[in-house]
């Protein structure tokens, strides 16, 4: 069965239960959970609605699911909310685009009996959702800026950190992981470009080129995530010093594995979005069944890939990362 919802949101609602042995297919009864992605093109959300789909179909759940146009489409996530709410579902995954004003919407669905479930991104305040399924991503960030204090081996950092956009606490913490990880505090002078890049590669290609015109001499790019790894990659390329310019990120995604592999991105921290999905999906079904919420902060995990390890900094390589990641 399909179900729309209006306001420019793309929607599906995919009839997951399936026909028991008694020739009976899945009716109104059924219990409904809904996910509400970013957007429903970048691979990571693309992984975690298959995580939710196999988790609905296992626990006889009808899926609804629903994502915004772009990075950042609060509109749409707070329509898809209030329709997931009138379609009575039991519970509601959601990776909040924008982690303070998506609150509102989330109290009302909670005060009307609905369980709510931050995926990936917690909201502000984390206690705004019943639960969080998440990466550390302060230890993802974390992680990349241990590997490349200790890939620099001294030398003197002169850094581009490529990040994600105002007000989405994901970016936030990664961007203060790689810091505390690097050894370096906020406004630090080795710190010689900031820009936001919405985790888009064109805009990170842009925002590259336009820290190589204020600091050519850099030699270190932090990035909130591999698509604007690759997009600096492009641009340092460009101008010919994608050798001697290291370029760390965060995601672990099937695309960026690969660019580790190749040696355009010297290491990722990998993180596991169909692991957040299934157990959401299956909290969600124990509410349905016995009324139990889930709660608190579930950490599922992260890993650092890289085919050049460095002393003191644990990692997995990319046979690994390709064997576990998603996209």
């Amino acid at each position: 069965m399909n179900a729309k919802l209006p306001a420019g949101i793309l929607v599906t609602a995919l009839l997951l239960a399936g026909c028991g042995g008694n020739g009976q297919s899945a009716t109104s009864a059924t219990p409904k959970v809904g996910l509400i992605t970013k957007t429903e093109t970048n691979p990571f959300f693309v992984k975690m609605k298959e995580g939710a789909q196999k988790a609905a179909q296992a626990g006889g759940l009808e899926l609804m699911s629903a994502a915004g146009k772009f990075d950042g489409d609060n509109a749409a996530q707070i329509t898809a909310i209030e329709n997931m709410v009138a379609a009575g579902v039991k519970g509601i995954l959601i990776t909040p685009s924008d982690t303070k004003a998506i609150v509102p919407a989330i109290k009302k669905a909670r005060d009307a009996g609905v369980l709510v479930i931050a995926l990936d991104t917690p909201t502000e305040p984390q206690d705004a959702t019943d639960a969080l399924f998440a990466t550390d991503n302060f230890k993802a960030g974390e992680l990349i800026g241990q590997y490349a204090k200790a890939a620099m081996a001294g030398k003197p950092a002169k850094i581009a950190t490529l990040d994600l956009a105002p007000g989405i606490t994901v970016g936030q913490l990664r961007h203060d992981g790689f810091l505390k990880g690097f050894g370096v505090p906020e406004g630090d002078p080795s710190i010689v470009c900031s820009l936001d890049t919405r985790g888009d590669q064109a805009k990170g290609q842009t925002a590259m080129e336009n820290c190589l015109q204020k600091a050519p001499d850099l030699n270190l790019v932090y990035t909130i995530n591999e698509p604007a790894a690759l997009g600096a990659y492009t641009a340092l390329k460009a101008k010919g010093r994608e050798k001697d310019v290291l370029i760390v990120s965060v995601d672990g995604g099937c695309t960026g594995t690969r660019a580790v592999q190749s040696g355009q991105i010297a290491a990722t921290s990998q993180q596991y979005p169909l692991k957040m999905a299934e157990n959401g999906v299956k909290a969600v079904a124990e509410f349905a069944k016995n009324g139990q919420k889930a709660s608190g902060y579930t950490d599922t995990g992260v890993t650092l890939i890289t085919d050049r390890a460095v002393p003191g900094v644990e990692a997995k390589d990319t046979a690994f990362g390709l064997a576990n990641c998603w996209g």
